[in-house]
């Protein structure tokens, strides 16, 4: 895949569906109360873009956890056993370890990227800071540790699609439909942009 080519082309076209669907961009780490479940109305790689929808909306909740405190975006250590962790699973499902290394990758790197955003937008409006703090060990990793199954789960079972040459404007159609479904804001949609770089691998 061609991520830079990809990646502006999928928020521009997300951001765009957002909008005309809704009437207005929504409010920043706002999830949907219900989102829409468009994996049930469009099978293929819509199910993997709703788990990195969720995933990214999630990565409010950890920078919650983190902001104002010394723990920093970047973890290296919890990075690499999740990357270490989903390589050693990839074998057991037929799956390139490697390359499923590189979708995680993506998805780790789409968290900072909603982190870094909130951090921004908290900084400068203090009134927008989180009042709560969620636990990050007991409360957001067991959530994101059932995101990653059910990723692995749909890697595998979409294999063949993320082979073909078509994959990309699947790729591209299914994260509308994630984006909308899920009421993703323009930060969250700069996220899912990052997060589906590595998906095909035709």
């Amino acid at each position: 895949m061609r991520p830079q080519r990809l990646r502006p082309v999928l928020i521009a076209v997300c951001a765009t569906a957002v909008v005309t669907l809704t009437g207005a961009v929504p409010a920043v780490a706002a999830p949907a109360p219900a989102p829409v479940r468009a994996a049930a109305v469009a099978p293929g790689l819509t199910p993997l873009t709703d788990l990195f929808a969720q995933r990214l909306l999630l990565a409010d909740k950890v920078a919650a956890a983190k902001y104002g405190t010394d723990k920093p975006i970047d973890d290296p250590v919890r990075e690499q056993q999740i990357l270490d962790d989903v390589a050693a699973r990839a074998v057991g499902l037929g799956l390139d370890p490697a390359a499923v290394q590189a979708v995680f990758r993506d998805q780790i790197e789409a968290n900072k990227v909603v982190q870094r955003g909130l951090y921004a937008r908290w900084d400068a409006h203090p009134s927008e800071r989180p009042t709560e703090r969620p636990d990050l060990v007991k409360e957001v990793r067991p959530q994101l540790d059932r995101i990653t199954t059910q990723v692995l789960e749909q890697l595998e079972r979409t294999q063949g699609v993320r082979d073909r040459n078509s994959c990309e404007p699947r790729l591209a159609v299914a994260s509308v439909r994630s984006a909308f479904g899920y009421r993703l804001d323009a930060l969250h949609l700069e996220g899912l942009a990052r997060a589906v770089s590595s998906v095909c691998s035709g």
